[in-house]
């Protein structure tokens, strides 16, 4: 007789996974010289016998991974034994049980390595529910009735600027042209837009030899990191835009690196070079700062929203007038769940979303996320692009894949976020077969010194 009890999770296993980008480079901007590109990654393990898992991660930059692995492993006890028909039924429930635990609640609330850790989790039973129903996490969100979709979202601290009624009404008034959508969509993917050229430690040569590559390759737009020196930004977009001509968009990015005034007098210093954007120029935090900027140095745009903290943050720099572009990060907030509310909340304020997708992994993930917003949200890629960095997609099992300036619509079921067992057993910081062997070389060269 077949047992009548439930599937549940049965195990919620953590890595400390990190990448050595540092040495070339990789990844280097005004704040951070030095990255080497990391994910606190977390795999649910259930008794179902479909066999499913569900993978999810916060990104880091390497020191410090392994304290956002912690803040996961402290999670532990919120997830184990879940019934898995009904966490995946309603990934919301466990979205609000995270977030709303009474102790660990102190440590954010909502915010910082106990939300990241909480977005790592959250989507990865997002993930082992797009693989159950067979389906890409795109195409799940895209294909659930708007109510369902409504009721995934905490509007907590939003209803002054979105009700669960308008969230409906977006929602509802999307499905019209969808099917047309997703066929254009199927057809010819999601425009995209580089970063891969502009890293900022490297010289004029590589770059201008990525810029080319990139324009070549079909992007219509390419970003330069700046805001260490000014003189040195000076030669650098100029080189960058020698080397992709007027038509191509070149946005900078400064990676919070100045105060407002400062932020300002720099941005109208490149603005001899027509940047399309300038993203981050001042803490992610700094709302009132932020609309400063915007006013003053029009008609570059202002993008920020990457390190934004949780949907409060976002629904801020909405109401402030701050941002011309927003910026969604699929890992630095709650998940999927707080997400939803945060493409919502754009939609309400006609703001185009550009995802960050710099750092290991994002890409995987944002991709899904924009796809949905263009299906059965905003219903538009008009000035809209996911960023792309050309990084470690090799070690995961469901890369994007971009053909002429556009991710293609990833057709494997789930959210992407599955590693590689062999990059796991490789780069599992300090016992992996890499880190080890990093570890064994610095050794020998000590004592040889």
């Amino acid at each position: 007789m077949a047992s009548s009890t439930p599937a549940r999770v049965t195990a919620v296993d953590t890595y400390d996974i990190r990448f050595p980008t540092s040495r070339e480079l990789d990844g280097s901007d005004a704040m951070s010289p030095d990255p080497d590109y990391s994910a606190a990654y977390v795999v649910l393990r259930t008794d179902a016998a479909d066999g499913h898992e569900g993978h999810g991660f916060a990104f880091t930059i390497g020191r410090g991974n392994d304290v956002q692995v912690a803040a996961i492993d402290a999670l532990r006890a919120h997830v184990l034994g879940r019934p898995v028909d009904a966490l995946c039924a309603d990934p919301g429930a466990l979205s609000r049980d995270l977030t709303g635990d009474s102790q660990l609640r102190w440590l954010g609330p909502e915010k910082g390595v106990m939300h990241m850790a909480i977005g790592a989790v959250v989507n990865a039973v997002w993930d082992l529910a797009a693989r159950r129903a067979g389906k890409p996490l795109w195409r799940l969100l895209a294909d659930a009735d708007p109510e369902w979709l409504a009721g995934q979202i905490d509007f907590r601290y939003l209803t002054d600027a979105l009700t669960p009624d308008d969230a409906l009404t977006l929602l509802r008034h999307a499905r019209e042209g969808a099917e047309e959508r997703r066929a254009r969509l199927l057809e010819r993917g999601y425009p995209a837009y580089t970063t891969s050229p502009g890293w900022l430690g490297y010289d004029d040569e590589k770059l201008t030899r990525l810029a080319r590559r990139a324009v070549a390759d079909g992007f219509t737009q390419i970003k330069l990191k700046v805001g260490a020196d000014l003189d040195d930004d000076i030669r650098r977009c100029r080189t960058a835009r020698a080397a992709v001509g007027p038509d191509i968009r070149l946005a900078v990015d400064a990676n919070q690196r100045w105060d407002v005034a400062e932020a300002i007098r720099w941005t109208k210093a490149l603005a001899a070079f027509d940047p399309y954007w300038i993203e981050e120029p001042t803490s992610p935090d700094d709302i009132l700062g932020h609309a400063a900027i915007r006013r003053a140095v029009a008609p570059v745009r202002v993008a920020t929203g990457e390190h934004a903290q949780n949907r409060i943050v976002v629904k801020q720099l909405l109401q402030a007038g701050a941002v011309d572009v927003l910026q969604l990060d699929a890992a630095r907030v709650g998940g999927v769940n707080e997400n939803l509310a945060i493409l919502l909340l754009a939609a309400r304020f006609g703001v185009p979303v550009c995802p960050h997708a710099g750092g290991v992994g994002l890409c995987e993930l944002v991709q899904h996320l924009a796809m949905f917003d263009y299906l059965a949200v905003s219903g538009t890629t008009d000035d809209r692009v996911i960023e792309y960095v050309d990084h470690l997609h090799d070690h995961f099992l469901d890369p994007v894949v971009i053909r002429e300036g556009h991710y293609t619509a990833p057709g494997a079921p789930g959210f992407s976020a599955a590693l590689r067992p062999e990059s796991i057993a490789r780069y599992t910081f300090p016992g992996g077969a890499f880190w080890a062997a990093d570890l064994a070389e610095r050794t020998r060269k000590g004592q040889a010194e």
